[in-house]
C-alpha cells in the first residue's frame, strides 16, 4: 500500500530523493513520513509531514534533510543532499490517518528502500 523508491549506492556527498506514493486504498492520510533502521540499530524517525505541510525532523538530519508531500499523489518525498556514510540504512516511508499531530504513530508501512553511502 506504500511503495517506496529512489535509494541506491553513492559516494559521500552525493544526493539522493527518496519518493514514496500510497495506493488509493489509503484514504484520509495526515502524516507522512520517512524512518530509518541502520544495521543493529533501532528504527528512527526521520522526519515526517502532515497534509496542512507542518513539519518535524530528527535532531541528526535537521537542516539537511528536506521532507515534502503531494497530497493530490498521495506521495512524500525526502531530498537528502551531502550524504554521510552514517545515513547509510533501510529507508521507510509510513503513513498515519489519526490526527495527534505531532504524535506519528504509523498505521501502513512501506518495504523499505536501502541507502548506502560509501565514504
Amino acid at each position: 500500500q506504500l511503495q517506496a523508491s529512489g535509494g541506491g549506492l553513492v559516494q559521500a556527498g552525493g544526493s539522493l530523493r527518496l519518493s514514496c506514493a500510497a495506493s488509493g486504498s489509503i484514504f484520509l492520510i495526515n502524516v507522512m513520513g520517512w524512518y530509518r533502521q541502520a544495521p543493529g540499530k533501532q528504527r528512527e524517525l526521520v522526519a515526517a509531514i502532515t497534509r496542512g505541510g507542518s513539519t518535524n525532523y530528527a535532531d541528526s538530519v535537521k537542516g539537511r534533510f528536506t521532507i515534502s508531500r503531494d497530497n493530490a499523489k498521495n506521495s512524500v518525498y525526502l531530498q537528502i543532499p551531502a550524504l554521510k556514510p552514517e545515513d547509510t540504512a533501510v529507508y521507510y516511508c509510513a503513513a498515519d490517518t489519526s490526527v495527534n499531530w505531532p504524535t506519528f504513530a504509523p498505521e501502513y508501512w512501506g518495504q523499505g528502500t536501502q541507502v548506502t553511502v560509501s565514504s
